[in-house]
């Protein structure tokens, strides 16, 4: 039971590697996901349909969806201030609806989603980031779905979803930071050694060569890193380096 247990965590991490590494974005992850849970969802005993709503000042709103019978099933619910979906988000918990025919925890839309063939609900909360929250809601037509075993598989693949998309963005964040850094340094060292080449040649001090540059620069409106590093090249042919270079 225990290797089951592995097997099936392993696999279901995979997935979400490779739908993290095969996405470009956020939303095309996502999409990938709703889509992905739904087909292993839907099988003999009825269609099951994924959708991702995110919360944001008090309002619910349709991220993503596996299809378009998801999408119009999750507006329905969103056109109401309290559901399976917004119970899960604001109670951070998961929210079974076994039969809306019979459960009257949410009576207006009770009435709704049963009238357009929704049975059963399951809600889920989606650790998305701290500026909002969300939530994976699936719908099925088939009353009393969802058994504990599926609920704890779905909660698995919702868990390991956030989970790799929160590291694709915190690695997408290093990465720009980096470059930012890079950046930054190339031009600091530019600008530095065109101060020491003006230092150098009117015999001043350093910051009466920051002055100069800055003058010029104003005098001619080019940008102060553009301005020191054709000063640069016009005394040496070969590239400046920094730190970062190897």
């Amino acid at each position: 039971m225990l290797d089951d247990i592995e097997t099936d965590h392993h696999r279901h991490l995979s997935t979400m590697q490779r739908l993290i590494l095969e996405s470009e974005d956020i939303a095309s992850f996502l999409q990938s996901f709703t889509e992905l849970l739904a087909e292993r969802l839907t099988g003999p005993g009825g269609h099951r349909w994924c959708a991702i709503t995110l919360l944001r000042d008090r309002k619910a709103a349709t991220a993503l969806s596996s299809d378009p019978r998801a999408r119009e099933l999750d507006e329905l619910q969103n056109t109401f201030t309290d559901g399976p979906c917004m119970t899960a988000i604001r109670e951070d918990t998961v929210i079974r609806a076994g039969d809306l025919s019979t459960d009257d925890r949410w009576p207006r839309y009770q009435q709704a989603a049963v009238a357009q063939g929704v049975r059963s609900v399951l809600g889920l909360p989606f650790d998305l980031d701290d500026d909002a929250q969300a939530g994976v809601n699936i719908y099925s037509e088939v009353p009393h779905d969802f058994t504990p075993e599926m609920i704890e598989s779905i909660q698995l693949e919702t868990k390991l979803a956030a989970d790799a998309l929160r590291l694709a963005v915190r690695l997408a964040s290093q990465r720009e930071s980096e470059n930012d850094l890079r950046a930054a340094m190339e031009s600091r060292t530019v600008i530095d050694l065109a101060v020491g080449v003006i230092m150098g040649q009117n015999r001043c001090s350093q910051d009466e060569a920051v002055g100069i540059l800055k003058t010029a620069s104003n005098h001619r409106n080019v940008k102060l890193r553009e301005l020191a590093a054709e000063l640069v090249a016009s005394v040496s042919e070969t590239p400046p380096r920094t730190a970062f270079d190897t």
